[in-house]
């Protein structure tokens, strides 16, 4: 039985790009949350690894198809064998605002809505995933802060963590939305720091990467960052390329 009141995919005779979509009923959400997923063409290939792909303000489930084609490149890669095969799980923040911060907020929890219900969604719908796929997060701007910051609260469930351009900070969230702080205001403010949410959880880490472009106005933030880390002993890898925060710089990137 599904954990969920209502879930519908769409029908892969209908597919174009390998893409399918859920669309669920989350209570984490009080609503509906969509998903969209990406599988591989050769669809005999059991137990496939699952990236979560977090997407940034403004953004929704296509940001990743659509603003960098990364079925298309998942296609490629996978056809030349730079990467194994693997599933891609694109969901919405659940549309708050201008970005729901991937955070829980006082009615709707957007963090479990992540860890929890797309994961599981995915597992009832996607027959190449099963609960003991290897499990990833990744994600851009907001996105990366989401991907960084559950990643690390929700260690048990992951093997690696990536993030792209990402907000170090909820605070940097005033650079892009016009809602208003409080919003994004949390019980413990360890939970508002990718930094400090990573320092609790120093010792139970997955593997941890993250990057900027070097004419990102996240870029300072995201060096602290790396600096910081350094300090505290927490390995990771950290890279800087040419590039802004955009599409631009996010679609070259791989």
């Amino acid at each position: 039985m599904s954990k969920f009141r209502t879930i519908h995919i769409s029908n892969p005779q209908y597919e174009l790009g390998n893409l399918r979509h859920i669309v669920v009923k989350s209570t984490n959400l009080k609503g509906r949350g969509d998903i969209s997923v990406y599988v591989p063409e050769d669809r005999t290939q059991q137990r496939l690894p699952l990236v979560l792909l977090l997407h940034g303000v403004y953004g929704s489930h296509w940001s990743w198809a659509y603003h960098a084609g990364i079925h298309k490149k998942m296609d490629e890669w996978i056809a030349s064998k730079q990467v194994p095969p693997m599933a891609l799980a694109m969901p919405s923040d659940g549309l708050w605002g201008d970005g729901s911060g991937y955070v829980p907020h006082t009615t709707q929890n957007f963090e479990k809505w992540i860890a929890e219900d797309v994961v599981e969604a995915v597992l009832e719908t996607i027959l190449q995933v099963d609960e003991k796929s290897p499990l990833f997060i990744a994600g851009l701007s907001m996105g990366g802060f989401g991907a960084l910051r559950i990643g690390a609260a929700y260690h048990e469930k992951f093997k690696g963590i990536s993030g792209l351009s990402s907000i170090t900070h909820i605070s940097q969230m005033a650079l892009f939305v016009e809602e208003e702080l409080e919003h994004y205001k949390q019980h413990n403010p360890v939970d508002e720091s990718v930094l400090e949410t990573l320092i609790t959880h120093k010792d139970k880490l997955p593997k941890l990467r993250f990057d900027c472009g070097l004419q990102d106005n996240l870029l300072e933030a995201n060096r602290e960052l790396h600096q910081q880390l350094e300090r505290n002993a927490i390995p990771h890898i950290y890279n800087e390329f040419p590039g802004e925060h955009n599409w631009e710089y996010w679609g070259n990137i791989f």
